[in-house]
């Protein structure tokens, strides 16, 4: 009973009923015109036919036309209007001129840096997938970068504690899930202290991701204890494309100087400090040099294209970086919906990995629910003879994505492509790891919403010490991961009928 009287006093009730209610509202207003009015129902006709012609020529993988032709050929008309309320992979007007004048306050600060020519001379195949990056994201090559790679989010938190303490002029964090409990409280008190102290504190975190973590107005909580926060992407209970762009990056920076990304949000589950899904699997980096300087523009950025109060990026971009003495190159990068981003950025750069790896590739994934493209490089880069390996979740955090994801398994292990599920939990992390050269950590998992719909951040690394740590580390987890077999791999039954039905409709979930 209290279960059932907390799920209908929470958001997610809430908004959904409200949302319903306004599509029924919606509905019978149409229907009623339609059954009655002869021009109407023409008129409803032409933009229905209208509607399909414009599915059909819209640039879009055909994963994502495919559910929309069947619902427009189940709903006619209805589905029309279904179809222009909701399908939009993009932002708002407003929140792209905002995100406008931050670029272009931004841009003195986006010059490719010297070592993009040190890197056309060190090896060609690096230099085409690093400059990429910058003609794609405005994110400049960065030198002489320390990075510690940490494989468990309990590391990371310890870290991010003692780099928190030390902070003296400035503090941004941006999440997409933040929960009260022994994770969150311990950096909250550091945060609320550091604020009384005049340290400038912003915190950014999802509205929807933090739904049901968070009560509505807890950011005003925040605010009054001199934290300057927003709730980025703040949701509101209407029918609106709006919805689906989320904020699923995880950055913090430090007086310009210290930098964190990953996969790590600020819930308990992360550290492992109570089981939801088994032991739970993270990956984090941590930077220190020149490259925090993308990170700190990835969180002006944002901030300044979701608050009405924006940030005045000269105070923290002209922020003397440490010298470090560490080797290779870092490109800390974000990806998001149209128009702000006008690539999909993070499928492009694993698909530069998949299509440039010579000898290996070992990736680690919460999803495997993959469009045609990336499928098809992984099998053609296993037929190539590399070695590609991939771990997934063997306890899911949703059973549903757990069956799409092993829905893809038969085609790939066809093609020498090695899958293992990790078999003590849950593997939350999101890394590349290639031919003891590349490398990619950060927020982006391979699924479509990923890749095209919510606002994402990673660093890609080319030989940096650290490649060889997550390496190891894919070596050690894959030991303690059960190896998929062919001849396990195929769904039967139901579970494959509901498994293929749910991939056609993925890209809408």
């Amino acid at each position: 009973m209290d279960k059932i009287t907390k799920l209908f006093r929470s958001r997610y009730f809430l908004a959904g009923l409200a949302i319903i209610l306004e599509f029924a509202q919606l509905l019978a207003v149409f229907i009623l015109l339609y059954k009655y009015f002869l021009p109407i129902t023409i008129m409803g006709w032409i933009f229905h036919i209208s509607v399909l012609l414009y599915l059909l020529n819209r640039d879009e993988i055909p994963e994502f036309k495919l559910p929309w032709l069947i619902i427009l050929f189940l709903l006619p008309v209805i589905g029309a209007f279904v179809f222009m309320l909701l399908s939009s992979n993009e932002t708002s007007k407003k929140q792209f001129q905002r995100y406008e004048k931050a670029s272009l306050e931004l841009k003195p600060y986006q010059q490719q840096t010297e070592q993009i020519h040190w890197l056309r001379e060190q090896d060609a195949e690096a230099f085409v997938q690093a400059n990429y990056l910058y003609h794609a994201a405005a994110m400049p090559c960065q030198g002489a970068v320390s990075v510690v790679y940490y494989s468990l989010g309990e590391d990371f938190w310890s870290s991010l504690l003692a780099d928190l303490r030390k902070a003296k002029r400035f503090i941004l964090m941006e999440y997409f899930i933040v929960q009260e409990g022994q994770m969150w409280n311990a950096i909250h008190e550091i945060l609320r202290e550091k604020a009384s102290r005049d340290v400038a504190v912003y915190f950014m975190y999802d509205d929807f991701g933090c739904m049901a973590t968070l009560s509505e107005h807890y950011f005003e909580h925040l605010c009054e204890e001199g934290i300057h926060c927003i709730p980025s992407n703040k949701f509101t209970p209407v029918l609106s494309h709006i919805h689906n762009n989320r904020d699923h990056r995880k950055i913090t920076v430090i007086d310009g100087a210290v930098g964190y990304t990953g996969g790590v949000n600020l819930a308990d589950e992360y550290i492992n400090a109570y089981e939801k899904h088994g032991h739970w699997k993270d990956t984090a980096v941590r930077l220190e040099g020149e490259a925090v300087r993308n990170l700190t523009m990835l969180f002006l950025a944002m901030w300044n294209t979701q608050s009405e109060q924006p940030m005045n990026c000269a105070d923290y971009m002209e922020t003397a970086a440490p010298k470090t003495s560490g080797k290779g190159i870092v490109i800390p990068f974000g990806d998001g919906p149209a128009p702000i981003y006008k690539d999909t950025i993070g499928k492009n750069v694993y698909l530069n990995m998949i299509n440039g790896a010579k000898d290996y590739l070992y990736i680690t994934t919460p999803y495997l629910i993959c469009d045609h493209e990336i499928l098809s490089a992984l099998r053609l880069a296993s037929q190539k003879g590399v070695d590609v390996r991939i771990i997934t979740p063997h306890i899911p955090d949703k059973k549903t994505i757990l069956l799409m994801t092993r829905s893809n398994y038969q085609v790939l292990l066809r093609d020498g492509v090695k899958i293992y599920e990790y078999t003590p939990g849950f593997i939350h992390a999101k890394n590349f790891v290639c031919d003891n050269k590349y490398a990619v950590c950060g927020t982006i998992n391979l699924d479509y919403r990923s890749l095209v719909r919510h606002f994402e951040c990673g660093a890609w690394m080319y030989d940096v010490d650290c490649i060889q740590e997550m390496k190891a580390d894919f070596l050690e987890t894959m030991h303690r991961s059960q190896q998929i077999r062919l001849d396990v791999a195929q769904l039967k039954g139901w579970k494959r009928l509901l498994a293929e039905l749910m991939k056609v409709f993925s890209p809408l979930l």
